[in-house]
């Protein structure tokens, strides 16, 4: 038997004892999933601008990036569902052609009580007199937003007006909601008597920042959770090259992978349009419509709802996870059935409200529905399938890179010692179906024997240090439907 050393040289004489480690017979490792969110910074930001950061806390965000910036809050949502994940942020800097979205609450004649007003889905309430004049209940409610330092904006009072002013620039702004009394009467909240309140929704915000270089800027660092605040085309275009299967992160020569995910807000028919005019396997797009919070936050706090899930186990279904940090539309604008189904055939994935108001996940879909020739494919369609073939590949790349990194590579029924540091196609091709086994018991993957039957591993006839492999695994399934036809009877049989 010839034992195959690395560093012990064959030709010692001074006595006794060496050893060497190997630890290709040892990995069970597997990649680090990062979390990425890509989000704007304040003007007045101390972090560099386009360098990827890591924080753990929504605090050293607020403080680095500037409190009630997009990342600041995309961070806070986003830690409300995921506190185990390791979180990198992106900062970016308005766009210089950009313009901040503004709305206004105007105030007429005066009333006593509590006035609840919720801006990006945060509740601001102050104190209303009857004696109090519309100018001085503008100056109030200006002072309880800028003392709200997490909000999205700022607010500027003059003559019965709040003017509120997003706090980055960007269209984004314009789906930072305002309204009043969100809970209702139900929830203790409504409109002093006799007070007027009149608001013009957010508007006029502009662009989005310039993608390209903040990307580049990511090297070959892996992310796999990406969260998305920009739905216009020329971002989600940016993503989709970036991931590319050509010359992206999911090309042979990078291997880094991710996923995408951003949320749009509009009505059915908006999102219908928005979906099927997007087409890419590595980005998903959550359909909402009239929550009180941005729609930028939902990113954060649908992805850190599915990060964990997909991290412990990719091949489990995502749906009933709960959703933290964000508000649910009113009962009157959710989706319902019918809509939502025809959504996810529209490549926008949803989400469900319980009857307690808890938001729920119930779908969550890429946006991938044609193939090149412009014909229905679903090989791509659920998010699941994305994350096993990242799984399934880092594992096999693992084993093979921890195993056969240093052999010499010989034809299939050569005789050598065992022992010996050469492999042969056969060799490998065990090792293969060894591996598909570990993963069909530990539930990534299913039907081995059919594996085994069409598994070719060969030999490449023009390049003999080459083995080529045609991998032809089947991945588990999701338990997504349960049909029941329910045959009763109404009378006993005889």
């Amino acid at each position: 038997m010839t034992v195959p050393f690395s560093r012990v040289p064959s030709n010692l004489r001074v006595p006794l004892f060496y050893a060497e480690f190997d630890a290709s017979q040892a990995n069970t490792a597997t990649a680090t999933q990062r979390t990425l969110i890509i989000g704007q910074q304040l003007a007045a930001a101390t972090q560099a601008v386009n360098v990827p950061f890591i924080a753990s806390s929504a605090s050293t965000v607020g403080g680095a990036c500037g409190y009630g910036s997009m990342l600041h809050n995309m961070m806070t949502a986003y830690l409300a569902n995921d506190s185990a994940g390791q979180i990198y942020l992106l900062p970016l800097a308005d766009n210089p052609a950009g313009v901040a979205a503004t709305g206004t609450i105007t105030f007429t004649a005066s009333g006593s009580g509590t006035l609840s007003i919720y801006i990006a889905g945060t509740r601001v309430q102050i104190a209303v007199a009857s004696t109090d004049t519309p100018t001085i209940i503008a100056a109030a409610l200006a002072a309880a937003v800028n003392a709200a330092t997490a909000l999205p904006v700022t607010a500027t009072a003059a003559l019965g007006v709040v003017t509120v002013t997003a706090k980055n620039k960007g269209a984004h702004g314009n789906g930072i909601d305002i309204r009043l009394n969100y809970q209702g009467t139900a929830g203790g909240e409504e409109t002093p008597t006799g007070l007027g309140v009149a608001i013009v929704a957010m508007s006029n915000g502009t662009t989005s920042p310039i993608l390209s270089d903040a990307l580049a800027n990511l090297g070959d660092q892996t992310f796999d959770f990406i969260i998305h605040p920009y739905t216009d085309t020329t971002s989600l275009d940016a993503i989709k090259a970036f991931l590319s299967d050509t010359t992206g992160r999911w090309s042979y020569a990078e291997q880094l992978y991710g996923h995408s995910l951003g949320v749009l807000s509009g009505t059915y028919g908006q999102l219908t349009a928005a979906g099927e005019a997007r087409n890419d396997q590595h980005a998903s797009l959550v359909g909402i419509y009239d929550s009180p919070t941005p729609a930028y936050i939902w990113s954060a706090a649908v992805y850190g709802a599915i990060a964990g899930s997909l991290r412990n186990d990719p091949g489990r279904p995502l749906q009933t996870l709960t959703v933290s940090g964000v508000l649910a539309p009113p009962r009157a604008s959710r989706f319902i059935f019918t809509e939502r189904n025809n959504l996810l055939y529209s490549g926008i994935s949803s989400v469900v409200v319980a009857d307690d108001g808890t938001v729920q996940i119930e779908n969550i879909i890429t946006t991938y529905q044609t193939n090149k020739y412009g014909d229905a494919d679903d090989s791509y369609l659920q998010i699941e399938t994305l994350f096993l073939l990242m799984f399934v590949t880092r594992y096999i790349r693992t084993q093979i890179t921890s195993k056969f990194a240093r052999m010499k590579l010989a034809a299939n029924g050569t005789r050598f010692a065992p022992g010996a540091a050469i492999v042969t196609p056969n060799t490998i091709r065990a090792e293969i179906i060894a591996q598909y086994t570990y993963l069909v018991t530990n539930g990534y993957t299913q039907d081995a024997a059919a594996f085994a039957s069409g598994l070719i591993v060969e030999q490449n006839a023009s390049n003999p240090n080459r083995v080529d492999v045609l991998w032809d695994g089947t991945l588990i399934n999701q338990l997504r439907i349960f049909a029941l036809l329910n045959q009763f009877r109404l009378q006993a049989s005889a």
